[in-house]
């Protein structure tokens, strides 16, 4: 029997959850706003509000919004967009699987959101140019960036958010979550060229006249400073190394500089931040230009969020719903199984990242009675590739869905679901057999 506060506090949640799913007031402000309730209402005490803020998802977040901000300046995404479209020699058919792979490729290593708000408009602009449908190519993005993404720490906010609290590295992301990605990738690309194959066959003459209009784009012409294009080309390499070493930091710089711990190591938050700071410095762009493109909205939604879910697990209410799965399974494996399906069609309704958000301590708290360990895992798998069963079910799917209807490409709420749904049941499925392999219950 829930307490008056449990029951209040709940109430406080799935009303933030209506408004943040409603969107008729921006889910940052839902977010803040309840987080404000919960706080005034001391729910969440004052003194241990910041506990419950996971600064180590935001930093990172901040720290690749400016090093994209920057870069942007550069033209370096429109030179990318342009050499993939010259690859495809006028073939619909490679248009989209090259776009596919470098919108996966590039998602896994920068924020998708980021990607897809770059790459977007550059893909409209090609298949006007080619005269094609859009629709194919956009909905080819969504699920590539989606399950790119998911191969990465850094991909996809709820990879960023399950690191943070269970202490994982970069590289035991790639290794475990890399497979599943490229597996996944592959099956829902040769899904695409299924379903759409027929309807993109053109004649020699039509992929003649494709393939000149495409090759009179002038890939250098989109490069905006050169000189600014390869420092931010540096800086994101850099970055990216950082990210594989990050864990064994202390390790590689102990035998240069003795004075530094071998047993140091680098948050994923400080490698982003670190990127950002040099990247600033180096440019010699103003601050002002690059902070003000900062997506703050979604930095004090996840402030919010965090706190809202705070709110739960001081009431207890986390514990309760842990102690209630725990009861409803017996091994680690049913653990995986009802995780990652949940967190899957979950996804579906709500946006990932508060849903992530909820499950993250109520799988800390199943660790008294199972090695939770492979449960991180499954919850990426499904909050990831749960973001492909809807148009609302990701930020990147609302972030494309917006920017081609600006252009006057519409995609409904149904076309996306009838194209969602199996491709949400395959990638899960498929995930979850490769991680039943990867921890031996096979």
């Amino acid at each position: 029997m829930l307490t008056i506060v449990q029951l209040l506090t709940l109430v406080i949640f799935i009303l933030t959850y209506i408004l943040i799913i409603d969107e008729r007031i921006h889910r940052a402000v839902a977010a803040m706003a309840g987080a404000a309730v919960v706080v005034f209402l001391g729910i969440v005490p004052w003194e241990s509000m910041l506990e419950h803020v996971d600064f180590g998802t935001i930093f990172l977040l901040m720290g690749m919004m400016i090093i994209i901000n920057v870069a942007r300046h550069s033209g370096l995404f429109e030179y990318i967009a342009i050499i993939t479209a010259k690859r495809a020699n006028g073939s619909p058919i490679m248009v989209l699987i090259l776009f596919s792979l470098v919108t996966a490729i590039t998602s896994a290593f920068l924020d998708n959101v980021t990607t897809v708000l770059l790459l977007t408009p550059m893909l409209l602009y090609i298949t006007k140019m080619m005269d094609l449908n859009p629709v194919p190519f956009l909905l080819a993005e969504i699920m590539s960036s989606n399950i790119g993404g998911a191969g990465t720490l850094i991909g996809d906010p709820p990879n960023i958010m399950i690191a943070s609290s269970a202490g994982l590295t970069f590289n035991e992301f790639l290794t475990i979550m890399g497979p599943i990605a490229i597996v996944d990738t592959i099956i829902v690309l040769v899904m695409f060229v299924l379903i759409y194959g027929k309807s993109m066959k053109v004649t020699p003459d039509e992929r003649e006249v494709i393939a000149r209009t495409i090759n009179g784009l002038d890939e250098r012409a989109a490069i905006q400073d050169m000189k600014l294009f390869k420092k931010s080309v540096i800086v994101i390499l850099f970055v990216v190394l950082l990210f594989f070493v990050h864990s064994n930091i202390g390790a590689i710089l102990h035998p240069l500089i003795p004075f530094v711990d071998a047993a140091m190591t680098l948050e994923p938050a400080e490698v982003a931040l670190i990127g950002a700071a040099i990247i600033l410095i180096w440019s010699r762009i103003q601050p002002d230009e690059i902070f003000e493109k900062v997506e703050w909205t979604s930095l004090f939604f996840f402030a919010g969020l965090f706190i809202i879910v705070g709110a739960l697990v001081e009431v207890g209410i986390i514990a309760m719903i842990s102690e209630y799965m725990i009861s409803t399974v017996s091994t680690t494996q049913d653990a995986m199984f009802l995780i990652a399906w949940f967190s899957a069609f979950a996804s579906a309704i709500v946006d990932n990242i508060p849903l992530t958000a909820a499950l993250i301590p109520l799988i800390h708290d199943m660790s008294a009675s199972m090695d939770i360990y492979p449960l991180w895992w499954a919850l990426s798998l499904g909050a990831c590739m749960g973001g492909n069963g809807t148009a609302i079910a990701a930020s990147a799917n609302v972030v494309v869905l917006g920017v081609s209807e600006r252009e006057g490409v519409k995609i409904t709420f149904f076309d996306f679901l009838k194209l969602g749904i199996p491709v949400l049941i395959i990638t899960v499925g498929v995930g979850l057999v490769m991680l039943y392999a990867m921890f031996g219950f096979l």
